[in-house]
């Protein structure tokens, strides 16, 4: 029951959507109208404002982090599945007809609270797929690939603390990818805009 309890939780302050609410508030629209149609921080910044962009990441990441840290505090042991529902929440929110964002700024912050360290890991694997491809959701692609791999290998590297999160990193991994499914697409057509190109991607 707990386990229910905790995905339950984890959905409802996934499913907050913050880049829509900052928007909104800030005179700018409707973010689901522009560019990629997500309420992501990728998509508010193709409003032009920096600063509800990175609001954007930081509310995102942090009602993720909040799932699994309260999760952790009332119900130890369920902080796998909050964080799961805490990024399904966020894609599939029930406010917007479920749909919502693409999950990688949720996702980055579940990783901090489930496993700081391999957080830390992903952002450079992020950084690294931004400087080489200056391509968003590559980097975002690579980030959460590398935590599944990272936490299926922890066995083998002595990582007890990072072994039981593997299938909550693989469930996060398939949401996000399945959230980039038009970007995929888009990729291996050669039309995925760059950062910074000042190309607009289409609504899918």
């Amino acid at each position: 029951m707990n386990l229910l309890i905790a995905a339950a939780l984890g959905f409802a302050l996934g499913s907050i959507p913050f880049g829509l609410i900052l928007t909104s508030l800030a005179g700018l629209g409707d973010v689901r109208k522009i560019g990629s149609g997500s309420i992501g921080a990728t998509n508010v910044l193709r409003t032009g404002n920096k600063g509800l962009a990175l609001a954007t990441v930081l509310l995102d990441a942090g009602k993720g982090l909040a799932a699994v840290l309260l999760a952790g505090t009332l119900w130890p042991g369920t902080e796998g599945v909050a964080a799961v529902g805490a990024v399904a929440g966020h894609c599939y929110t029930p406010w917007l007809a479920f749909k919502g964002g693409k999950g990688f700024a949720t996702a980055a912050g579940v990783c901090g609270a489930l496993y700081w360290p391999l957080f830390l890991l992903c952002g450079a694997v992020w950084a690294g797929a931004i400087a080489l491809t200056r391509t968003s959701s590559i980097a975002s692609l690579s980030a959460v690939s590398f935590a599944a791999v990272a936490a299926f290998l922890a066995p083998f590297l002595g990582l007890d603390a990072l072994a039981p999160f593997f299938l909550p990193f693989l469930a996060i991994q398939i949401i996000v990818v399945i959230k980039h499914n038009e970007n995929i697409k888009r990729l291996f057509a050669g039309q995925e805009p760059k950062i910074g190109s000042g190309q607009k991607a289409s609504k899918p």
